[in-house]
């Protein structure tokens, strides 16, 4: 065996250890199947048929057009690959890739980065006792200070960038989130509950709100104070029950999450009342679940609170994907946008999402309600 195949060969290996590919054995299988088909010339002219019945073990009647298994599989490995080279193997050696449009696996030994001379070391920004508190608080939550550490990562890149290289957001964007990047407020980004679901949603937000707020802090549902929620702004990730920080804001909620699913309380004409979470009957088959996005007020009317909540991990997932890809964000501003072509001020939105292995593979837009304006406070 070639040095060069021996090094595909010791990537794939490494891939396949990853986590989140351990977990799966349906992705581990597909994946080596495909490598295997790739190095051996035979990817070219793959079919989602010979797929179906040699990789997934699909009776000779299997009929792609009418059953999608391999479709969503792959589609699913696309997104495997690409979240583990940013994290876990963003040094790794060889790159492996599943273009769009086919089959086969296209192994690139990594960029070497040119060489450019060293920033000078920037003074060490003086901390406020709150933020110096607040950070220290981070350590006690071992998942919480890993995802600080992310956000933090995210930040120091801005050294080595341009400072526009992340602020050139698409208008949609720039619409779902002005309301939350107030200058005056901080931002915090809440995890309700810790799972795998909270975590990644954590880590996305991180790196897509570090260039714009270089401040953005983590913190864990109970750690959060009410006098900080009144001085800042919050993202809450994953369902808040239990929280009682969140649950003693006044918000007049018209959609609620429940344990089994998303209740709508005032259903519209053709609108059900209730949207059940289905879990997949088996790892071929697709689940269903529901994701709500809430923009509300804050405490006393002040500030804003954005909650990216569901019941399981592909919901949490599906509402922060919807408001950080573009294409998805365009979707919901089309929808909530009135004549005047802004957004309401204050809303909540419902998400179908079908997932595979825990990862959402197809988020669409359900419904909305505008909420009413946040109450003037007392005098």
């Amino acid at each position: 065996m070639s040095p060069a195949l021996e090094a595909t060969h010791a990537q794939v290996e490494r891939i396949l250890q990853n986590k989140n590919l351990r977990l799966s054995e349906v992705q581990r299988r597909l994946l080596t199947y495909l490598v295997e088909k790739s190095l051996a010339g035979e990817a070219d002219d793959l079919k989602e048929y010979a797929i179906g019945v040699d990789a997934f073990g699909k009776p000779p009647s299997y009929d792609p057009r009418q059953e999608s298994v391999v479709r969503m599989h792959v589609a699913r490995l696309r997104q495997k690959l690409a979240e583990y080279y940013r994290t876990e193997g963003n040094a790794d050696p060889i790159l492996l890739d599943l273009p769009k449009g086919g089959f086969k696996m296209v192994f690139e030994p990594r960029p070497a980065l040119a060489s450019s001379p060293e920033p000078e070391a920037a003074p060490a920004p003086v901390q406020s006792p709150r933020l110096w508190f607040r950070k220290r608080t981070l350590l006690a939550a071992g998942l919480v200070l890993a995802l600080s550490a992310a956000v933090i990562w995210v930040s120091r890149l801005r050294v080595v960038r341009p400072l526009d290289a992340g602020l050139a957001w698409p208008p949609e964007l720039h619409q779902i989130w002005e309301p939350l990047l107030t200058p005056a407020r901080p931002l915090v980004v809440c995890i309700a509950t810790p799972s795998f679901g909270t975590a990644t949603g954590a880590f996305r937000l991180g790196q897509f709100l570090g260039p714009r707020k270089p401040d953005l802090l983590v913190t864990h549902g109970n750690q959060l104070s009410m006098p900080e929620i009144a001085m800042d702004n919050v993202v809450f990730l994953g369902p808040a029950t239990g929280i009682r920080q969140v649950q003693a804001l006044p918000v007049d909620q018209q959609i609620v999450l429940e344990p089994a699913g998303i209740h709508n309380l005032n259903p519209k004409p053709g609108e059900p009342a209730f949207l059940t979470d289905q879990a997949p009957r088996d790892l071929m088959s697709l689940g269903e679940s529901h994701a709500l996005i809430s923009h509300t007020p804050g405490l006393y009317g002040k500030g804003d609170v954005l909650y990216l909540s569901g019941n399981q991990v592909s919901s949490v997932m599906a509402a922060v994907q919807a408001v950080t890809d573009p294409a998805l964000a365009r979707t919901l501003v089309a929808k909530l946008r009135q004549p005047d072509g802004t957004l309401p001020r204050y809303y909540q939105i419902v998400l179908r999402v079908k997932s595979m292995d825990d990862m959402p593979v197809e988020i669409s837009y359900m419904f909305h309600r505008e909420l009413p304006a946040a109450p003037e406070p007392s005098k």
